[in-house]
């Protein structure tokens, strides 16, 4: 996302304090800033807190350039410009990504993430009423979080009675909740152990599973339907769709997902032709337009991005911090900010070209694969650049439904934010106001799951399952994802109504226990989707404003 944002003007020592607590805890809860920078350092150098960065950015006006001189002064306009008081406000509570000028991996312990996030939020509250919180409150307060969220691991880290013995697990049930909250306070600067379990920290990706058993098993049944369809002279696209709706086996999956996007005609007899042309053309961009030594500024600003931006997708997988899948990922990313300038490279599409990569990779490889440790190199050239093309097209035509997403300011995910939280409000008031009454603002939360399509919300088998329904929605999958993102939250509803105060509601909206779904827990949301789709889809008021 672009950070080209000017300085807010100065304020009373107190407002200073106030506001930058309050941004250093967002960003800390919402995973956007460097987890190795504290709330502290962040309000002892307050006056670089907003970068102001004069680079140019594919597609996007210099806010310098294009801006009133009176303007660029002082950071404000009139009353007349809400568009853009209503885009600072945005762009001061929310971030897509880290900052550029981030450590690529500098990660802490859950622990003292969660920690510090609530002691800046607890000092920024505390703030607006000229109140200082002592260390050991704040303290208290984030282990009270933090105890409250690790309840949702226990099922899952401890071990099971048949097979550890009941003894271990009676004494485990004994620990009172003072004893548990000494035991972690204990545990605080050791944080070897939980550096390992980067699930549970606020903001990143969840631990991506790539494999999951129960899926072929589900979809055996399928085959032989996906089969008829697609030896068909002449595809019939519509009982494709409706066939991939309820998801795609995996041996079909990568021919389905090309005829889906339209990559590939219905007919037969011209699908090699257009597979061959389409890749030779990749491959003529490839040679036209990737050029690392480029001396256009524009070109190595957005390489520089996705140089940086590249890495940190899965950074937990071993396959994607291989240097050649690394350079494939670049290559995609940077061609298609070319071929698109109106929007540019943003934070976040890096996180779209996965799903594609994996499913075209899951094709060349035997189905026995452990993806996760697999060696690219391996791999003949021909086929990674088979995979690199399918990739770069597929995901070209994905985002066509959703090119105001990332054109300047984002403009189209302000407004789907908003329609989820008009949504919200009609489907489930009591929800919507318990968010509200305590602080949590939508885009706090939901900007992330427009932006990447819950990619960082869902293990990587469970979002693929997710695309095959979205690819097969007839009128594009734009506003379908709107009632997903709602569903999604209403699954939530019993825990988010246990939250009683901004940081545990934020800690668990950011950190969505996910990790152990399968297929089925998709399909379940899918349904509630499209019944919320239904219900609503045809009474447009609702995703209107109140006068």
């Amino acid at each position: 996302m672009d950070n080209n944002v000017e300085h807010a003007p100065e304020k009373t020592p107190t407002a200073t304090v106030t506001t930058g607590a309050a941004a250093a805890a967002a960003e800390v809860i919402s995973g956007t800033r460097n987890a190795g920078a504290t709330p502290v350092n962040i309000l002892a150098n307050n006056s670089t807190f907003w970068k102001n960065s004069g680079r140019r950015v594919p597609g996007r006006p210099s806010p310098k350039r294009d801006l009133p001189p009176e303007v660029v002064a002082t950071g404000h306009r009139g009353a007349g410009s809400g568009m853009v008081s209503t885009f600072r406000d945005y762009q001061q509570s929310v971030s897509d990504a880290w900052d550029t000028g981030d450590d690529e991996f500098c990660i802490i312990s859950s622990t003292e993430a969660a920690a510090a996030a609530a002691a800046a939020a607890a000092g920024a509250g505390a703030g607006n009423y000229g109140t200082r919180i002592s260390r050991q409150m704040s303290q208290t307060a984030a282990l009270n979080v933090i105890e409250t969220h690790s309840r949702s691991n226990q099922n899952h880290n401890t071990p099971r009675a048949n097979d550890c013995g009941s003894a271990d697990l009676t004494s485990s049930t004994r620990s009172t909740p003072e004893e548990n909250r000494e035991e972690r306070r204990r545990s605080l600067p050791d944080s070897n152990e939980n550096r390992s379990r980067l699930r549970n920290y606020p903001g990143r990706p969840q631990l991506q599973k790539i494999s999951c058993n129960s899926q072929d098993g589900e979809y055996e049944t399928k085959i032989e339907k996906f089969q008829v369809l697609l030896d068909s002279p002449q595809l019939d696209l519509v009982a494709l769709k409706k066939l991939s709706w309820s998801g795609v086996p995996r041996k079909m999956r990568a021919v389905s997902w090309r005829l889906l996007s339209k990559y590939l005609p219905p007919s037969s007899e011209r699908r090699m032709a257009v597979l061959e042309s389409k890749r030779q053309g990749y491959h003529d961009l490839r040679h036209n337009y990737f050029r690392v030594d480029s001396q256009d500024e524009t070109q190595q600003d957005t390489y520089r991005q996705i140089h940086i931006d590249v890495p940190r997708m899965n950074p937990q997988i071993p396959l994607f911090q291989q240097q050649l899948v690394q350079e494939m990922f670049e290559r995609v990313l940077f061609i298609w900010a070319i071929r698109h300038p109106a929007s540019g490279y943003v934070q976040g599409i890096n996180d779209l070209v996965t799903p594609f990569f994996i499913v075209f990779l899951q094709e060349a490889l035997t189905p026995n694969t452990d993806l996760e440790k697999f060696d690219m190199s391996t791999l003949a050239e021909e086929t990674r650049n088979i995979i690199e093309a399918d990739s770069f097209w597929c995901l070209s035509k994905f985002l066509d439904c959703i090119q105001d997403n990332y054109i300047f300011a984002q403009l189209g995910i302000q407004e789907k934010v908003n329609q989820l939280k008009d949504l919200i409000q009609r489907i489930d008031v009591n929800l919507h106001r318990h968010l509200q009454t305590h602080g949590v603002d939508y885009l706090q939360f939901s900007f992330r799951w427009m932006n990447n399509l819950l990619t960082r919300e869902l293990p990587l088998h469970c979002t693929i399952r997710l695309w095959d329904t979205y690819l097969a929605e007839s009128d594009g999958f734009a506003l379908f994802h709107l009632y997903v993102c709602a569903a999604f939250l209403l699954h939530w509803k019993e825990q988010l109504m246990q939250q009683n105060d901004f940081q545990g509601l934020m800690l668990l909206l950011q950190n969505l226990p996910t990790h152990n779904w399968s297929d089925r827990q998709i399909n379940v949301l899918l349904a509630e989707a499209f019944r919320l789709k239904f219900t609503y889809a045809d009474a447009p008021k609702h995703l209107e404003t109140k006068s």
